[in-house]
């Protein structure tokens, strides 16, 4: 991934995108951190896994932007945040629908064994490591919660 993003970054220089030349040089500098928080943890680099999460995360932080900028009637910088969100998402893998969500949920409860609210880290834990990337964990948290308070 890291290739890819560097790669892209060249591209987007030569062709003269300001907006995606920002946002993958914001991808980069959050990944150098995240390297550095895997050397202080005896690793060398940040795993693909983590990389995923990395970019969650910028599209989390993106989407309460967008709201933020909405409310307070700043439509241009609105505009801005959803350019990055979609430069980021081309990198992500393709999402899961609600369908899946809920029935991946569902498998997860089963796997751990899950029986009340008090099981939902186990549950939530469970997704993370098979869905990182794929899965907008938000939605999941909902989900989860729903069926463990049936």
């Amino acid at each position: 991934m890291r290739d890819q993003f560097n790669t892209a970054l060249k591209e987007a220089m030569k062709a003269g995108d300001k907006r995606r030349v920002g946002t993958l040089r914001l991808i980069n500098a959050a990944l150098k951190d995240r390297d550095i928080e895997a050397r202080g943890a005896g690793r060398e680099r940040a795993t693909d896994d983590e990389i995923l999460q990395l970019l969650q995360k910028m599209i989390k932080q993106r989407n309460e932007s967008i709201e933020t900028y909405e409310k307070a009637g700043r439509d241009d910088l609105a505009t801005q945040e959803r350019e990055e969100k979609e430069i980021i998402e081309a990198y992500l893998p393709q999402q899961m629908s609600a369908n899946e969500v809920r029935a991946a949920a569902m498998a997860a409860v089963r796997a751990v064994g899950a029986a009340s609210i008090k099981d939902m880290g186990k549950v939530m834990t469970e997704l993370k490591a098979n869905y990182a990337g794929r899965m907008d964990f938000s939605k999941a948290n909902a989900v989860v919660k729903e069926l463990l308070t049936q």
